[in-house]
């Protein structure tokens, strides 16, 4: 059975993702006491080589927070970040100044927040895939890394990589009217073999090209 999913498929993760980023967006309103808005641009289907690529290549020092998704349809997930945009958030949400994951002078206080940013959007995209498939989907505890995207990256793919070599890139711009730029960061969706079809299943979507 093919893990490729087609055009269609991935328009109603991007509209699960938009719902999901809703509910973030409010969340991280309520932590910084400001309006953040949050929006999905894009949703795709990549080989792992060229979603490093597209996060800046192997070598690319990044802050990613990992889980595992537990429950009726397993699946491992990454949401990344640039240190600098890292920075960013974190220092807003507990109101330092000093410290970077740049350099990894970042203390314990940072690297809390950003462990906790990086649950509040991967629980809100996950509680909205729960809403629509009405699927038991729990999150387990995230870890926080900061090193080489290949080396995070490359340690949570060993298992799955025999079974696919596909991964769903979610793209996220956080908006922040205090940055005059917006924040991207992506969530790398890697379903468990058998998982995409439970998901679609439970969405009256077809899964016939599986």
């Amino acid at each position: 059975m093919s893990d490729g999913i087609g055009e269609f498929q991935l328009d109603v993760l991007k509209e699960i993702g938009n719902i999901g980023a809703g509910h973030a967006a409010t969340s991280l309103s309520d932590l910084l006491d400001r309006t953040i808005d949050m929006k999905v641009p894009t949703v795709r289907k990549a080989t792992f080589e060229e979603a490093t690529e597209m996060t800046g290549g192997p070598e690319e020092m990044v802050v990613t927070t990992f889980l595992r998704v537990l429950g009726d349809a397993p699946a491992t997930m990454f949401f990344i970040l640039q240190p600098d945009q890292a920075d960013y958030f974190t220092k807003e949400m507990i109101g330092q100044t000093q410290g970077s994951f740049k350099d990894l002078s970042a203390g314990t206080m940072m690297y809390s927040a950003a462990q906790e940013l990086g649950n509040i959007l991967a629980g809100s995209y996950l509680s909205a895939l729960s809403d629509f498939t009405k699927l038991d989907l729990q999150p387990s505890v995230p870890e926080l890394t900061v090193d080489m995207f290949g080396a995070i990256v490359n340690s949570g793919l060993v298992e799955v990589s025999n079974e696919t070599d596909e991964v769903i890139i979610v793209e996220t711009v956080l908006l922040d009217p205090l940055k005059d730029e917006g924040i991207n960061g992506y969530f790398l969706l890697l379903p468990d073999p058998g998982s995409y079809r439970v998901i679609f299943e439970s969405l009256g979507v077809s899964t016939d090209e599986y």
